[in-house]
Order: C-alpha cells, then structure tokens, then sequence
C-alpha cells in the first residue's frame, strides 16, 4: 500500500513539474509568435579559436524568442578539444558529421573511471567518458560541465540547441555559457570580415590569485595559469600528441543500448550520475515509420531516453528520397525547431489563421523554427532531404493532415462531403486515397511548384 501510495506521490509531482515548466514557458514567450513571416536562418557570427570555430544564429530573431531557444554550430578540427564549460539551460546536441568522445563532470557523482598503478607512474581518476559517433544525439543537463573531444581524422560538426525558457534556467531567456578553462572569444567574425572581438575569461579569472592558490594547493604560478590569462588559442584547442585519457570502448551492451535494446529505469533508481544521455537516431533500424519508396521517421523521447522527462526535449530525425513527401502536420504541444542536415527541399508552413508563413526552399545547413499548432508539409526534390528537429517537449505529439492516420481519416464521410461541398464519392476518395501514415511519394505532377521556388 505504501510503495502504491509512493507511486502515485511521484506521478504527481511529475505532472507537476510538466505543468510549470510549460506554464513558465508561455509566461516568458506570450507576444512573442505573432510571427506573420518565417525565414531560413543562417549563422550570423563566427567565434574563432584555434583549433575550430563555433557558429552563432541570431538570438534576438523573434523566431528563435518565440520558441523560447538558442542554436549554434561547434566545428571541431582533428585533435580538437572543445573545453570544459557549463550552462544556465539544458542542452540537445546532434552529431551532424564526426566522432570522438565527451566527459560529464556533476560534483558529488562517483569518479569511476580509474588507471592502474602497473601502468601509470600516478593513479588518474575522473567522472564518466563516452563516445559517441555521426547520428547521436546528447543531452546535457543545465550546469552540467562538459567537454567534447574529436578523436577523427575528419572535421566533427555539432548542432547544440539551449532551451533557456527550461524552468531549469532562473536567469534571462539568454543562453549562458560559462567556461572552466581557457579564454573564449579570440576573433569573431562575420560575411568573411574578421572582427578583433572581445575576450572573455573563464571562471577562474575573477577570483584572486592567492585565494586560488589556497583553494586548489598550488603554488601561485598555478593559479595564474587556471585564469588562462594568457592564453591565446580561445575556446577549442589543438591537442597535437592526442588527448589520452581512459575511457571504454564500445562494448556490446553499450551498442545494445545505443540503438535502443535496453529496459528503461523506473525514474526512482536512475540518477542524474548514471542517466543515460546518448541515444543514435540515424540507425535506419529504429525508424518509428519507414516507407522503401519514400524514407524513414525516427523519434527521441522520454520513454526512448529518460533524462529527456527531466529536460522537457525531445527530437526527431526525417529522412526522404528523392521526389517524397512528409505529410502535412503539426506538433499540438511543442514548438520545433528544424536543422536541415542534407539536400534540400520546399518547406511550407500555414499559421491559425489559414496563411502561408513560409513558402520556400531551404537547404542544408539552415535552421527552420515551427511554432506550436502552425502546419507544416515537406517536400523533397531529385537529390532528397533529411533533418533534424529538436522539440520543445519531452514526448511531442505530432497530427497529420493527411495519411491513414490523420484528422481527415478520422471525420465521417458525410461530414468531410459538407464542410468542403464535395460529392459523397470525392469525400470518400479523399478520406481514403493515402493508405500511407507519414511519409509517401509524390508524383511529377506536384513537383512543378518546387522548381518554381524562389531561393531562401
């Protein structure tokens, strides 16, 4: 009777927990999607370093304050190291090209990850290590510390996405980045003009010298170097002989779990220590829909990946063939913000009041934000589409327009023939033509219209 009355207590403060992180979320947000006009967005900045360069979307774009979201892209050199930092807001982070491995520093969590005395002349410990590979997606708590490493010998590209409307974040709806090491903001620059830019320090920086020296047990000198004030190379530096740390490989139950073959823990046992926040979403495998003429829908959700409930995210991953279709829809509790990974397609969004907000064709590289409730519909051209989509809760529920299991399928014949003044035949042809759920290809005929597109 007591584990049943315990059972129903944390469902409760769960939903509890929902319910004002979304009630927060509206309270920050309310004016800001009155968006008559949507556009693809391009990176406005880049931040130089010396082994990369981080790419910045505009934060003052209505459509990223309305969705309540900052965006930027991490490019990593061979050997590069992104250092240690942590945020006001949690993070979903995609693997856009690349691989190599990340450290999650949490004071208090165990250091499990221990090297023998046999072999080194100290003993090394340290927080948890993982890998991760092209297709992962991460999630990084708010305040999380964490460092990326690329391990590859070609560039790793990472799309970060900060949620600063997260209940999480009790500051301003800016995301915050605060460093550990190193002193970030070593050159901005924009259109190919490169700016002097001003440099930031880490969080050591501010503190004095002599007070570091006690904290930590160093000499001065030290200390000195912990502010990095001399430090040049910004925020991703070269690591030329390889970073050398222990770590584990990808064992066969970590590949188990990274496509999904894993039982989920209850929610009382997982702690933030030990919570899994890796998950692959390009495993063709996984696919929630597939389509072999047309291509595949993949989701991450907080029954898929559990840390997810706590950060109120989730994401999707779509992928069509050449010449396809993803039916028209809309997410009816979650904003989406869209990262076109590959090709490009014709992207058309409808808002409540019946208008086309966007009609337009977007490509690789460019961000999409869809507000909650507008309808969007996807069309793909002869060298196909895929995406990412970062949702703005942790299980999104998303409704199609058309397909087998959309709104119209679902109206009686008689009630579709009478709100759209078409025969009892057209009405049952309409409601029943597209046996296909999501995604489905399109014939010559409905391609004229995207060749006619006029370019973002």
């Amino acid at each position: 009777m007591a584990i049943a009355w315990f059972s129903l207590f944390l469902s409760f403060l769960l939903l509890l927990h929902g319910y004002f992180a979304q009630h927060q979320r509206y309270q920050q947000q309310q004016g800001q999607c009155q968006i008559n006009r949507l556009n693809a967005q391009q990176p406005s900045f880049q931040m130089l370093a010396e082994a990369g360069y981080t790419e910045f979307f505009d934060l003052n774009n209505q459509q990223f304050q309305c969705a309540g979201v900052s965006v930027f892209r991490h490019v990593v050199q061979s050997k590069g190291l992104l250092l240690p930092s942590y945020t006001n807001s949690p993070i979903l982070a995609y693997v856009v090209q690349g691989r190599g491995f990340y450290g999650l520093m949490n004071s208090g969590c165990p250091e499990t990850f221990q090297s023998s005395q046999k072999i080194q002349r100290f003993q090394d410990r340290h927080q948890r290590i993982e890998q991760f590979r092209q297709g992962d997606i991460m999630a990084f708590p708010a305040g999380t510390a964490h460092w990326v490493y690329n391990e590859g010998n070609e560039e790793l590209v990472l799309v970060f996405l900060e949620d600063s409307s997260n209940n999480a974040n009790q500051l301003d709806q800016v995301a915050w980045r605060i460093f550990i090491a190193g002193k970030p903001h070593r050159a901005l620059q924009h259109q190919g003009r490169q700016y002097g830019g001003r440099s930031y320090g880490n969080v050591f920086s501010g503190f004095d010298k002599e007070i570091l020296s006690e904290a930590f047990g160093v000499c001065r000198e030290t200390a000195r170097k912990l502010q990095g004030q001399d430090d040049m190379r910004g925020h991703i530096i070269s690591v030329q002989e390889g970073l050398k740390v222990i770590q584990p490989p990808f064992s066969q139950e970590q590949e188990q779990q990274q496509h999904g073959q894993y039982d989920p823990m209850n929610g009382i046992e997982e702690t933030i220590c030990s919570a899994k926040v890796r998950q692959n979403i390009d495993d063709p495998s996984r696919a929630d829909i597939y389509n072999p003429h047309a291509g595949r829908f993949t989701t991450i959700n907080s029954f898929t990946l559990p840390i997810l409930r706590f950060l109120k995210l989730s994401a999707s991953r779509g992928v069509l063939y050449r010449n396809s279709m993803m039916a028209p829809h809309w997410y009816s509790n979650a904003h989406s913000i869209v990262y076109i990974t590959r090709g490009e397609s014709r992207m058309q969004v409808v808002d409540h009041r019946g208008q086309a907000v966007l009609d337009d064709r977007v490509r690789e590289g460019q961000f999409i934000v869809v507000p909650q409730n507008y309808a969007i519909v996807t069309q793909s051209g002869n060298g196909g589409c895929e995406w990412i989509t970062f949702n703005t809760n942790d299980n999104a529920m998303i409704n199609t327009l058309s397909g087998r299991t959309s709104a119209i399928r679902g109206l009686p014949v008689d009630v579709i023939a009478n709100a759209y003044q078409i025969s009892r035949d057209e009405a049952r042809r309409l409601k029943f033509n597209r046996e296909e759920t999501l995604i489905f290809p399109v014939s010559t005929r409905s391609l004229r219209p995207y060749e006619g597109v006029v370019s973002a």
